[in-house]
């Protein structure tokens, strides 16, 4: 039974080795508990412009166990996910990013869970008790709206996950560009389990979810995984329709009483019940062209630069 860590990395430079360090006392733990019989951790290198790159290369020189695959460049978070889940040669495969605060030593339950047969295993937060008031709003709307959207998402639950060998394969033969995994693993059916923790406090460095980053994503899931959004236009549009007739008929009314000012109903209604409707519906459609406008390119996930440790360690690209 071997396990595969995958962790995506972005300027982790100050992390890294505390990430080794723990990883490598927990792994090894759990080949004398007798949990695994080996195991392989994989990073990925997103296009880093600190030293990350040169921290895994001397860790994968030092240590067979460590492979390492770097980015031509910055492809972003899920790509690299990908990268490494597809590289991922272990019965069991786990994803952590490399802040630490998601604690790795969770990964021993998961372990438990997978081998009792749960083939997706979810890592979710208690609490958000240590997040500011922002950043708890959000999260707890971003949820909701999601499942309002209609897209089946576990809540409080990130990237932290442990796949089976038969749901890793699954996910191997997703081709899509826009990739919004929290949906697409639960969409996969599969038998799961789920374990809670304590989020702890990023190790060090910066968060790489700034707000921007984080409504960019709201908008990739949504758009990913349901078509609401267009049949909500559709609803609209027919309610702005019947109070475009409503207010229609309140203007004749109103001026075959006398009451009316001149030009108020053929230029106000028109421009604020059609024009402001009109635009919104518009942007919606956008975000969908826009997405098959991506997918037909049928350009590559992400660019592999390089590999280290793997029996391949070539230049190359994604599938």
């Amino acid at each position: 039974m071997k396990l595969s860590v995958v962790i995506p990395c972005f300027n982790e430079e100050q992390v890294i080795d505390e990430v080794y360090g723990r990883l490598k006392i927990l792994l090894n733990s759990y080949i004398e508990k007798q949990l695994i019989d080996d195991y392989e951790v994989i990073y990925v290198d997103d296009g880093s412009s600190d030293g990350t790159l040169s921290a895994l290369k001397r860790l994968a020189a030092s240590d067979k166990q460590i492979k390492a695959i770097s980015f031509s460049g910055n492809f972003g978070h899920q790509p690299a996910l990908t990268a490494g889940l597809h590289h991922a040669e272990g019965d069991m495969a786990v994803s952590l990013d490399a802040d630490l605060q998601d604690p790795p030593e969770i990964i021993e339950q998961m372990i438990i869970r997978c081998r009792a047969g749960a083939d997706i295993v979810y890592g979710v937060r208690q609490d958000r008790k240590d997040d500011t008031f922002f950043k708890r709003t959000t999260a707890v709307a971003f949820y909701k709206f999601m499942t309002l959207m209609g897209v089946n998402i576990i809540y409080n639950h990130a990237d932290y996950r442990m796949l089976s060998r038969p749901a890793l394969e699954a996910f191997k033969t997703y081709g899509e560009v826009n990739r919004f995994l929290r949906g697409m693993f639960p969409a996969m059916g599969f038998k799961h389990s789920v374990v809670t923790y304590k989020r702890e406090r990023r190790f060090a460095g910066t968060t790489k979810y700034p707000l921007k980053k984080m409504v960019s994503f709201a908008v990739e899931g949504i758009t990913s995984f349901t078509n609401f959004p267009l049949r909500l236009a559709s609803v609209l549009g027919f309610i702005n329709f019947a109070a475009a007739a409503v207010l229609g008929l309140w203007a004749i009314a109103t001026k075959l009483k006398g009451g009316a000012v001149p030009g108020w109903a053929s230029i106000v209604l028109p421009i604020y019940l059609f024009g402001g409707i009109q635009l919104m519906f518009i942007g919606i459609l956008s975000e969908y062209v826009g997405k098959i406008y991506m997918e037909v390119k049928h350009r590559p996930l992400f660019i592999i630069r390089e590999k280290y440790n793997f029996d391949d360690d070539n230049h190359g690209k994604s599938p």
